[in-house]
C-alpha cells in the first residue's frame, strides 16, 4: 500500500483540547504508515517550528500512538494563544508586544521536508491553518470544537462527549432540585452557539433551555417556573448556553479571567444573572452552577472516538490523492471533504426553526421567548 507520492507529513492540534484529539493522531499515524509515509507531530500548536520557543517536532511511530483513542486531552499539546499571526513577545512573563512569525512557521516546516500539514482545530485554528495555506503550506483541516459550530461537517468531534458531560450534570441537578423545591440554573460552553445548551438540555428533559440563537426575556423563564409550581411542581432545571443573553441586548455577559501572563475577557456568567433574576421574580431559591471544563476533558465517546478515527483516515486519503486544502468533515453520516475556505466561511448555529427546537418545544420545554 505504499505510496511515493507523499512521503513526511506532519500533524498538530490547536485551540482548545476535545475528547477525540489522541484518536485523531493515532489515525493519521496508522493510515500514513500503511503507505509508507513519515509522520511528525508539531508539539503545542506551532510553537515546535519557531526558534526559541518551547515545543518540539517528534516523530509519530506505531509505538508512540499505541493505546491512545480512549485518552482524553492531546499528546502533542495545544494552546489558545498560539497565533504565529501575532506571536506574543514576553518580558518577564508580560506580554510587551505582538509580532507577525507566520513567514518563519512556513519556512520551517518546507525546511523540514514536510509535504503537508494535517491541522486538528476549530473554527480560528481552521482560520490560521487557511492563512498559512495562502502562504505556501500545504494543509488538510480536522475539525473539532465541542461547540460543533463548524459549517463545513454536521458534527465536530468533542461535542458528542461533551453533550454527554452536560446531560450527565442536568441529570444528577433534578435530584437536588426537587429534594429542596429549588431551580437549578446549569451554564454550559458553547460561545455563541446554542449546540451544547440544546441537545443536553432536551436530552436531560430541562424545564427551561436559553440558546444565544434565541435571545430570552426573564418574564417568560420566571413564567415557566410558575406554571410548574401551579401543577406542583415546585422545582425546575434552567439550561442556559455560555453565549445566551436577554432580548434587547447585543452583548452576551461576559468575565474577566486571569489567563497566564494577561487577563482575558470570556463569555461566562449569564448562569448567576439568570438565578438571581429568577430568584427575584418569583421568591424562589436559585442555585447556579457552571460545568466549564468539565465538558472540554475526559474520555471521548464511543461516537466521537468514531467520528475521530473515520477523519484522520480521511485527512491522510486526502493527501494520498491530491485534495490539498481542503477540510474533512461529516455529511449525512458520510465522509466528505470541501475547500478549506468554503468550509470555515462561516460558523454554524442553531436555526430557531430546527427539529430539535420544535422537538424543544412540543415537549413543553421553554424557550424564553414565550408570549406571557
Amino acid at each position: 500500500m505504499a505510496d511515493q507520492t507523499t512521503k513526511r507529513i506532519a500533524v498538530n492540534t490547536g485551540g482548545g483540547d476535545a475528547p477525540g484529539l489522541n484518536a485523531v493522531i493515532r489515525a493519521v499515524v496508522l493510515a500514513a504508515i500503511q503507505r509508507g509515509w513519515e509522520v511528525y507531530g508539531i508539539e503545542d500548536g506551532y510553537a515546535g517550528l519557531l526558534r526559541g520557543e518551547e515545543g518540539e517536532v517528534v516523530a509519530l511511530t506505531r509505538d508512540r500512538v499505541r493505546g491512545i483513542t480512549f485518552l482524553g486531552g492531546t499528546i502533542l499539546g495545544t494552546t489558545s494563544r498560539g497565533n504565529p499571526f501575532e506571536w506574543p513577545v514576553l518580558s518577564e512573563g508580560e506580554v510587551v508586544d505582538r509580532r507577525d512569525r507566520s513567514d518563519e512557521v512556513v519556512e520551517a516546516f518546507h525546511d523540514r521536508g514536510f509535504d503537508c500539514l494535517v491541522a486538528i482545530g476549530g473554527d480560528g485554528s481552521l482560520r490560521l491553518a487557511q492563512r498559512l495555506a495562502e502562504k505556501g503550506m500545504p494543509v488538510v483541516g480536522v475539525p473539532k470544537t465541542i461547540d460543533n459550530d463548524v459549517a463545513g461537517t454536521d458534527f465536530t468531534f468533542g461535542f458528542h462527549t461533551a453533550v454527554e458531560t452536560a446531560t450527565e450534570a442536568i441529570d444528577k441537578v433534578h435530584t437536588t432540585a426537587e429534594a429542596h423545591e429549588r431551580v437549578m440554573v446549569v451554564e454550559v460552553m458553547g460561545r455563541d452557539a446554542g449546540w451544547i445548551a440544546l441537545y443536553s438540555g432536551v436530552a436531560g428533559t430541562a424545564d427551561v433551555v436559553l440558546i444565544p440563537e434565541i435571545p430570552f426575556r426573564i418574564e417568560a423563564v420566571c413564567e415557566k417556573i410558575r406554571e410548574r409550581q401551579r401543577r406542583g411542581r415546585d422545582f425546575a432545571v434552567v439550561c442556559v448556553a455560555e453565549g445566551a443573553r436577554h432580548e434587547g441586548r447585543e452583548e452576551a455577559v461576559t468575565k474577566e479571567v486571569p489567563s497566564g501572563e494577561v487577563t482575558q475577557t470570556r463569555l461566562g456568567g449569564i448562569g448567576q444573572v439568570v438565578a438571581e433574576e429568577i430568584a427575584e421574580h418569583t421568591g424562589k431559591e436559585t442555585r447556579s452552577l457552571v460545568l466549564g471544563h468539565l465538558q472540554r476533558g475526559g474520555t471521548p465517546s464511543p461516537y466521537d472516538r468514531l467520528i475521530a478515527l473515520r477523519f484522520g483516515t480521511a485527512a491522510v486519503r486526502c493527501i494520498a490523492e491530491d485534495h490539498i486544502g481542503c477540510m474533512v468533515g461529516l455529511r449525512d453520516d458520510g465522509i466528505t471533504h470541501m475547500p478549506m475556505e468554503e468550509a470555515i466561511q462561516q460558523k454554524k448555529y442553531v436555526s430557531p426553526d430546527g427539529d430539535v427546537v420544535q422537538t424543544a418545544r412540543e415537549l413543553g420545554i421553554a424557550l424564553g421567548d414565550e408570549e406571557v
